[in-house]
């Protein structure tokens, strides 16, 4: 399956768009970023083994931790288009991938952790 750069940031777009808007209307200062692969520092810094991938990170003080600070760098989300498009079948696949990895790092930017998320969303 070939999707353009342009494409996915389309479907990212949407996907922000789709948020809940309890959480949109509060995601400040977040830049979403497009890389093909994690690079080997992200993937050492999240543990991962060789036969392990991620397909979004997000990276930032997440808002519960910033004890009310506003001067912050953005925090930055970053999906990882190959192992996306490796885990997907078709485009519809593809699209529900990226609402779905959205959510998990818009989710831990709120600072939830990985069992309120699955709790919300139902994975």
């Amino acid at each position: 399956m070939q999707v353009s750069d342009e494409q996915f940031y389309e479907y990212i777009d949407e996907a922000v768009n789709r948020t809940p808007p309890i959480y949109k209307e509060r995601l400040q200062n977040v830049a979403f970023i497009l890389e093909d692969n994690p690079s080997p520092e992200q993937r050492v810094r999240m543990g991962l083994g060789p036969n392990q991938t991620l397909l979004g990170l997000y990276e930032g003080v997440p808002l519960p931790a910033r004890g009310g600070a506003t001067k912050l760098l953005p925090d930055k989300i970053t999906l990882f288009k190959q192992p996306l498009l490796a885990k997907s079948n078709n485009l519809t696949e593809l699209r529900q991938n990226i609402d779905h990895t959205v959510w998990h790092e818009i989710a831990h930017y709120f600072g939830l952790d990985h069992s309120q998320i699955y709790k919300l969303d139902g994975s």
